[in-house]
């Protein structure tokens, strides 16, 4: 057993599996507190690294490509300190690093376990039903629903609309973007009905947008994650672009059934103001905004 116990976690490696656990420290993120600890298989490492520096130093982890629903659904967008795959390391353990380092390359090269992108997932992502309150409302998960309960700091025409439910099997794909404290974030689940949507997380019924404590609101890549784990893997899709974006050929209603659907947000829409709901402000701003997508 090769292990590294330091203040922000535990490196364990038993030569197949990597375990991960957070520290306990206040320094630790909440993220990684209750993302909690992560068991990597050996075949999910691309590779390790330890990187001294004067004062301290921090193990990397690599793993493949297409190997933890994690960093697919956050896309290399985690803060350093809420990476569970970055461990921070004293000086004087420096040695014991660079030891479990040596250790996983040796399991590498002695299992021969290759670095080009896995067909499936290796690790399985949160647990579920998870649920996570943020700046914009509470966002749940139970495996098969997402259900998005707005806050009272909403934006009227989100709340006009009343709790959203998506079924896991309506979504293209999830986007994620932190709140980083200087710029807003949010989290958008894209179905097929609305990939071309281009209202803003603020105004969009299919996503949150996320303003407020950047400590919680980082929590959404929870639910991020443990949907994205039950969507197709992105080596299953066709018609992805270099982004890996869904192609819009291969996941969308052709133009004509985009069409319909936006006549049938201006009318909910249109039904919303005559009922007192929206404002004539809100109206008209929400009205250009879908008129902009024809």
């Amino acid at each position: 057993m090769a292990e590294i116990i330091q203040r922000d976690g535990t490196w364990a490696f038993d030569g197949t599996t990597v375990r991960i656990t957070p520290g306990l420290h206040r320094s630790v993120p909440l993220f990684r507190q209750t993302y909690g600890e992560i068991a990597v298989p050996l075949e999910a490492v691309a590779s390790i690294v330890f990187e001294p520096e004067r004062k301290r130093g921090r193990l990397r982890m690599r793993l493949r490509e297409g190997a933890d629903p994690l960093l697919q659904a956050t896309g290399g967008r985690l803060p350093d300190p809420a990476d569970p795959y970055r461990l921070t390391v004293e000086v004087d353990r420096a040695g014991v690093a660079e030891y479990v380092a040596e250790e996983i390359r040796h399991a590498l090269l002695l299992d021969q376990i290759p670095k080009e992108p896995t067909r499936t997932y290796l690790l399985p992502g949160p647990p579920v039903p998870v649920s996570v309150r943020s700046s914009d409302g509470t966002v749940s998960f139970d495996g098969t629903q997402v259900r998005i309960d707005w806050s009272d700091t909403s934006d009227r025409v989100k709340r006009a609309t009343g709790p959203r439910i998506i079924d896991v099997g309506d979504l293209v794909q999830v986007e994620w973007l932190p709140n980083s404290g200087y710029e807003d974030g949010f989290l958008r689940f894209v179905t097929r009905e609305t990939v071309f949507s281009k209202l803003p997380p603020e105004k969009d019924p299919y996503a949150l947008d996320l303003w407020g404590s950047t400590r919680r609101d980082l929590l959404t890549a929870l639910i991020a994650t443990a949907v994205t784990a039950r969507l197709p893997h992105p080596s299953t899709r066709t018609g992805v672009d270099s982004a890996d974006r869904p192609h819009p050929a291969a996941s969308v209603p052709p133009p004509a059934d985009h069409h319909d659907i936006l006549l049938r947000r201006l009318r909910e829409l249109g039904e919303l103001h005559r009922d007192g709901v929206l404002t004539d402000e809100e109206f008209a701003m929400t009205k250009a905004v879908i008129m902009r997508d024809f």
